[in-house]
């Protein structure tokens, strides 16, 4: 693998502080422009253990709306940790990196949904800007309430 430069992994990164910063400040642009224009974001496996099915999301407005949809009533904190680019190729990266997510009902904060996943994520350079083409979101660990995400679970 050739290595980043340090400006590229940052920038690498940056595509995915800018998805858990932009649903922590509730700021729709700053969440899509983590993501190219036919991206796909995949939260099956997690969703499938908190007891819904989901399909992927296809598409940067698609992921936006489904995502905005589902914490419209929440408070959010996404924590990212140990980035690493695992392959790098010109204008292609892929990143693995751990995020914790905290999950409230903005008017109940007794009730909680704690997540730690693993996010592997391929990307692509647009000018001096990257974007995700492809997040695989697969959860290591919860506790709390699904229903804080996924209301018609039980």
């Amino acid at each position: 693998m050739t290595a980043p430069s340090a400006q590229d992994f940052i920038a690498i990164v940056d595509a995915l502080y800018r998805f858990g910063a932009g649903q922590d400040l509730r700021d729709r642009g700053l969440f899509a422009s983590a993501f190219s224009s036919d991206a796909v974001l995949d939260f099956t496996q997690p969703a499938r253990l908190l007891g819904a099915d989901i399909a992927p999301f296809e598409g940067r407005q698609a992921i936006v709306d489904a995502v905005f949809a589902a914490i419209d009533g929440l408070d959010t904190t996404h924590t990212v940790t140990n980035p690493r680019v695992t392959a790098f190729e010109g204008d292609r990266a892929e990143l693995f990196a751990l995020v914790e997510a905290q999950h409230l009902p903005r008017a109940d904060h007794s009730r909680h949904l704690l997540l730690k996943h693993v996010y592997t994520s391929k990307l692509s350079r647009h000018g001096e800007a990257w974007t995700i083409d492809h997040m695989r979101i697969d959860m290591v660990w919860s506790a709390g309430d699904a229903a804080v995400l996924f209301p018609a679970v039980d």
